[in-house]
């Protein structure tokens, strides 16, 4: 089978490329990938890529300086990368181009542009979930502007939200991935063959990579269809999109489904033994993380001088061992209500780098190029590894199917 040529945006340290190079195949090669942080002197997770990896070009460039020149020389047959959930409204200027309104959602629009400089076979995106939601004040919108571009350059997609911990994984961390091929491929043909719910619940590359129950959580299906103007949906477009869909030319199929739960891995396998004292916690910062996980009723008042209580519901008193984590955020490594709180044997304490790692599916000291702040950061933003690597199996499949189909042809 021959290999997968692989540009990798957004790359952080290196989660979509560990996962791929772990694929049952190994067909992925990721000859390119750019990693930039703002306003940020030392690129702490550029540099932990760049020792990591050594094969590939490694760019540490804003991708908005990156030329279509440059784009168009890389080697894509996929593009991979997660990007922030930001506001992708778009406007029609004066002389009929499109553009965005205000200074965020670019992001998105530079893997466009990539796609526009090299029209892979394939993109795998991911995101917080919430993008599906995203604007608060006209549901649906952002994710509909993503999938009536991808549509218009020729690609058909399919999505699903995946938490970790329901496949087997040490956190509970969801986050929607987007499968986008292009019209045409031997998968494409097969895929228009199929009904888009028999898609979305057997025969698709999500259905078939993290099975699902035949049934649709509490009824919750829903369809529409996109208009080819994308201005056109960033003004008036509103819908529900649900954890699993399907774009098909124009329609889109979306239902809320149910995973086929796989036992996950708890907290308690990845603690490390004989950890240092250094996260070990003090008497003060115990009684500061009783309270910030307890239930609060606090009388605030506005600049206006009103008066409102802010409410909060409590959490148990320490993370439960026998669970898997919850979501790691990037503000781990400092004390408040949504870093990790463990007991271990009487003994108060943060998780440390590694068992934050291990969290993620990445190997032991991964991110010790860093200091332990930055490590914490680092997989807060990162993606679970395994999750990728399962999806990467899917994708050799695809091509597998697509080159016996080539070689039967070759046989006529």
């Amino acid at each position: 089978m021959g290999s997968i040529k692989v540009v990798e945006l957004f790359a952080g340290v290196g989660g979509f490329r560990l996962g791929l190079e772990q694929t049952k195949n190994r067909i992925f090669d990721v000859n390119w990938a750019n990693q930039w942080e703002p306003s940020r002197k030392v690129q702490h997770a550029f540099d932990c890529y760049n020792k990591r990896f050594d094969t590939g070009e490694h760019v540490n460039r804003d991708i908005a300086e990156i030329s279509d020149e440059e784009m168009a020389a890389t080697e894509a047959d996929m593009i991979v990368g997660g990007f922030p959930c930001q506001d992708y409204s778009v406007a029609r200027s004066l002389n009929g181009e499109l553009g965005i309104q205000g200074k965020k959602g670019v992001l998105f629009w530079q893997i466009i542009r990539f796609v526009q400089n090299t029209f892979p076979k394939y993109l795998l995106l991911e995101n917080v979930d919430r993008l599906l939601k995203s604007p608060s004040s006209q549901r649906g919108r952002d994710f509909a502007v993503m999938l009536s571009t991808l549509s218009e350059l020729g690609y058909d997609v399919e999505w699903r939200v995946i938490n970790a911990a329901d496949y087997g994984n040490a956190q509970r961390r969801r986050r929607v991935f987007i499968f986008a091929y292009k019209q045409g491929l031997d998968y494409s043909n097969e895929m228009s063959k199929e009904s888009l719910e028999n898609i979305i619940y057997k025969k698709g590359m999500f259905a078939q990579a993290f099975p699902i129950e035949g049934e649709p959580n509490k009824k919750r299906i829903a369809q529409t269809k996109l208009s080819s103007d994308i201005v056109e949906v960033s003004d008036n477009f509103k819908f529900q999109f649900y954890n699993s869909g399907i774009l098909r030319n124009g329609e889109v199929l979306t239902i809320d489904t149910i995973p086929k739960f796989e036992k996950p891995i708890t907290l308690k396998d990845i603690i490390q033994e004989n950890v240092d004292d250094n996260y070990s916690l003090n008497v003060d910062q115990i009684e500061k993380f009783r309270y910030l996980r307890g239930p609060k009723k606090i009388k605030r008042t506005t600049k206006e001088g009103h008066e409102y209580y802010f409410s909060e519901g409590g959490m148990s008193e320490t993370d439960s061992l026998d669970l898997p984590a919850r979501t790691m955020l990037t503000s781990e490594a400092s004390v408040n209500r949504s870093t990790h709180f463990l007991n271990i044997n009487n003994v108060y304490r943060t998780l440390t780098p590694i068992e934050a790692e291990r969290l993620n599916g990445f190997p032991d000291n991964w991110t010790d190029t860093m200091p332990d702040r930055m490590r914490f950061f680092c997989m807060g933003n990162a993606l679970v590894v395994p999750v990728i690597t399962r999806i990467g199996n899917q994708i050799e499949q695809i091509e597998q199917q697509t080159r016996d189909s080539f070689s039967q042809l070759k046989l006529f």
